[in-house]
């Protein structure tokens, strides 16, 4: 018998196929497990990332929705909310309850109303706004504050290397 977290993330993927949202596409990486979902993200328009076309690779655990999923670009970018191996930062992935290091609250973070759409609409808006508060990549985040026109080239070669991708 399929689990809840199964029969949850089948509804959501059936729904995101029937109503496709604008911005990103999402599928399974392998039809015999619904835990592990293959996502391609479009540069959000008139960002830096604009034209880009970024995979990642969302894993939920047994217990979602109660626990969020991890997301890992597997494509290249250059971003302060995205650690060095591509892992995404952003408060609503990390686990729910409050932050051990005080940074947010608890309601920033995972609640179990969020769905594979909020996460990505989410991913896509820190794409459009990098946080550099927190970051995930310091080197990206100093650049973004300290040294645009390189962060800028950064981003436009990972750009760049997603389309070549293609």
């Amino acid at each position: 018998m399929a689990s809840q977290a199964a029969l949850l993330l089948q509804k959501q993927l059936k729904d995101l196929n029937r109503h496709p949202v604008d911005g990103f596409s999402a599928g399974l990486v392998d039809e015999n497990n619904v835990f592990e979902w293959s996502i391609t993200i479009i540069g959000p328009p008139e960002t830096l990332f604009d034209g880009g076309f970024f995979n990642a690779i969302m894993i939920f655990p047994p217990d979602y929705p109660n626990n969020p999923p991890e997301v890992k670009f597997t494509t290249e970018i250059w971003h302060p909310n995205v650690y060095s191996d591509g892992r995404v930062c952003i408060s609503i992935l990390h686990p729910p309850g409050d932050d051990p290091n005080f940074y947010e609250l608890a309601s920033e973070r995972w609640t179990p109303v969020h769905t594979v759409e909020s996460i990505m609409l989410s991913i896509i808006s820190m794409l459009s706004s990098p946080n550099d508060e927190s970051p995930a990549n310091v080197d990206a985040a100093k650049e973004w504050r300290d040294n645009r026109d390189e962060f800028v080239k950064k981003v436009k070669r990972c750009v760049r290397r997603s389309q070549e991708m293609l």
